[in-house]
């Protein structure tokens, strides 16, 4: 129950954001993808930025853990055929 809530106390706080803004809701798709955008790489920098903080390897963890969610590309392998 609580991701529910969660979800629609942004949601809330999105759309007074539009308000403010005076962009329509749904917005237009430009806007609405790069909001979209937005979101998957701001959830990306929370543990990039941990990382960073403990002096840890960025590059791999992006590569191992970011770059498929946020390209939407398969991981590329080390592999040879």
């Amino acid at each position: 129950m609580k991701p529910y809530l969660v979800a629609m106390a942004i949601g809330l706080m999105v759309g007074a954001i539009y308000s403010l803004l005076g962009t329509r809701s749904p917005a237009p798709p430009a806007i609405a993808l790069l909001g979209l955008l937005g979101m998957l790489l701001g959830e990306q920098a929370v543990p990039l930025a941990k990382r960073v903080l403990h002096g840890q390897e960025v590059a791999l963890f992006w590569k191992a853990n970011c770059a498929e969610r946020v390209t939407g590309l398969p991981q590329a392998t080390d592999e040879t055929p």
